[in-house]
């Protein structure tokens, strides 16, 4: 069975993961990229041995994918930056084969900046990404396949779908969340992890503690520095923009043009007040 990791671009899913990874997938909690290959994107072409050319087919595949490369008596994680909303009457996943979810969901005022060193966007550009309700991540092999698409949505749609779903448990976690108090949040979840297995296995404090320490900011940013970050496009085109910039330091208040934060604001206001960012 599957328990995703659910985000927009850009929200903090490898944070999210990185830690999952060194608790799951370690020995003493320590962390290194390496253990990130335990949690891979879906959809994706490893995950897919039918080929899509449309957009509509490669959603018709993805519960079928699901069924194919899961197996219901072992636990995946995985990554996606899918929505939950039906893509031309194809559902994304279902009950028979997902456990649970664990959302991560930030600021959008603050991920237009992070969007904008990681696409190489402008303010604008980003914004018009994140309110296009026909927004899509997807990426053509050398024949065309396009088994990797992934819809996501407006950023509001896309955080609605999956707080509000109800064939599965989701867990909300905040990304600033983790600034303030990461042992709580952290902690929460792998209670939550534990629940929807039906373990309820004690969390094993040491292994915990080094998970959290092994996957601070400052960390990761120095192991992409010291190794490269396979995920991360400027890894794939040879350039240096780093994939773990500003972090908990990306301020929108101190970045962004008023006039963007001003339609952010009015745009996604109801997500934002709901999600007591205002």
């Amino acid at each position: 069975m599957i328990i995703w990791i659910p985000s927009y671009p850009k929200s903090g899913n490898t944070y999210l993961r990185s830690f999952l990874s060194s608790y799951y997938y370690s020995t003493k909690g320590k962390f290194d990229f390496s253990l990130l290959l335990n949690i891979n994107q879906f959809p994706s072409l490893r995950y897919s041995d039918t080929k899509s050319y449309t957009y509509v087919d490669a959603a018709k595949n993805w519960i079928n994918n699901q069924k194919k490369f899961f197996a219901k008596e072992k636990l995946f994680f995985l990554k996606t930056h899918n929505s939950l909303e039906e893509y031309f009457g194809y559902k994304f996943t279902k009950p028979s084969e997902t456990l649970g979810a664990i959302y991560i969901v930030r600021d959008p005022r603050n991920i237009i900046s992070s969007m904008c060193n990681y696409y190489s966007m402008d303010f604008n550009e980003a914004y018009n990404k994140m309110i296009d309700q026909n927004a899509s991540l997807s990426l053509k092999n050398s024949d065309g396949d396009l088994s990797n698409f992934s819809f996501l949505g407006s950023w509001s749609n896309h955080y609605r779908s999956w707080k509000n779903n109800f064939e599965f448990r989701t867990l909300i976690i905040k990304y600033e969340d983790l600034e303030k108090d990461a042992y709580s949040v952290f902690w929460n979840m792998l209670t939550f992890i534990e629940e929807l297995t039906g373990k309820n296995e004690p969390i094993n404090k040491k292994k915990f503690e080094n998970s959290i320490n092994s996957t601070n900011f400052s960390n990761l940013k120095q192991q992409e520095k010291l190794n490269g970050f396979k995920e991360s496009l400027s890894y794939k085109k040879g350039n240096k923009t780093n994939f773990f910039n500003l972090g908990f330091k990306n301020k929108w208040e101190e970045i962004l043009p008023k006039e963007i934060s001003d339609k952010i604001k009015d745009k996604f206001f109801d997500e934002l007040k709901d999600l007591k960012y205002e």
